[in-house]
């Protein structure tokens, strides 16, 4: 009785037995977060143009050189070189020249003597030889978003001098002044290739000729020009990215 005694007291303190805990659920794996793709980064590209250009051509103006009162169709030619400093700026280096014939009236002569020195036998005008040449220094203002068209403004001063020959009586007389000159307008270039293009412009030409009958004076004329200019074309560095090459 004893021994059945200690060993129900044996069986009471004895542990129960530990409960296994149910497995844990399986969290599935997540996917890998996807990175960003950078978006790409736009860069200006600068503005191609040329760095020097010389034109050549025609040019008419209608022009009272002898503050006659009539206007003269002088025909000559005109020619630049501009150096361009940026894609808007140039400075620029010009001249010319015209030729034809001038209506001078009878009655009034200056800057040609009256009669009793030189006396003209036509009436109401008699003929003058007429020639001038300037040379204008100054600035022209570019245009350069078009693809086939620049539009351009100048502005150019500088100097001239106006010849005049007229005979009458068996006399020839010559008058000869010079002063300044001023050129204010514009005009537009026609693109034929990257070397090549044509050009337009129109201007007002101003002179300022002193003549020793008369005296100095202002002369309003406005002149016209067509003609072909030449560009020295400034080459572009290739990069990696114009050879279609990607860095490292």
């Amino acid at each position: 009785m004893g021994v059945a005694a200690l060993c129900a007291t044996a069986w009471a303190q004895a542990p129960a037995p530990a409960q296994t805990p149910p497995p844990a659920a399986q969290t599935p794996a997540s996917e890998p977060a996807e990175i960003p793709t950078p978006a790409p980064v736009k860069v200006a590209t600068p503005i191609q143009y040329p760095r020097l250009e010389l034109f050549g051509g025609g040019t008419y103006a209608e022009a009272g050189l002898f503050n006659a009162g009539h206007w003269a169709g002088l025909y000559g030619w005109d020619a630049s070189l501009a150096a361009n400093l940026t894609h808007w700026l140039g400075f620029v280096v010009e001249g010319g020249q015209y030729y034809g014939t001038s209506k001078i009236p009878t009655g009034t002569q200056a800057p040609f003597p009256n009669c009793g020195v030189f006396c003209p036998t036509t009436t109401p005008t008699f003929d003058v030889k007429t020639r001038e040449y300037n040379i204008l220094f100054g600035a022209q203002f570019s245009r350069r978003k078009y693809e086939r068209w620049t539009p351009f403004g100048e502005l150019l001063y500088g100097h001239q001098g106006t010849r005049g020959q007229a005979t009458a009586v068996g006399t020839e007389f010559t008058e000869i002044g010079t002063g300044r000159a001023l050129v204010a307008g514009g005009g537009a270039d026609f693109k034929i290739n990257p070397r090549f293009a044509l050009r337009f412009k129109a201007d007002y030409f101003q002179t300022g000729t002193d003549f020793a009958i008369g005296g100095k004076k202002k002369q309003d004329n406005f002149r016209f020009s067509v003609g072909v200019v030449i560009r020295r074309v400034h080459k572009k560095k290739r990069t990696l990215e114009d050879e279609g090459q990607t860095e490292p």
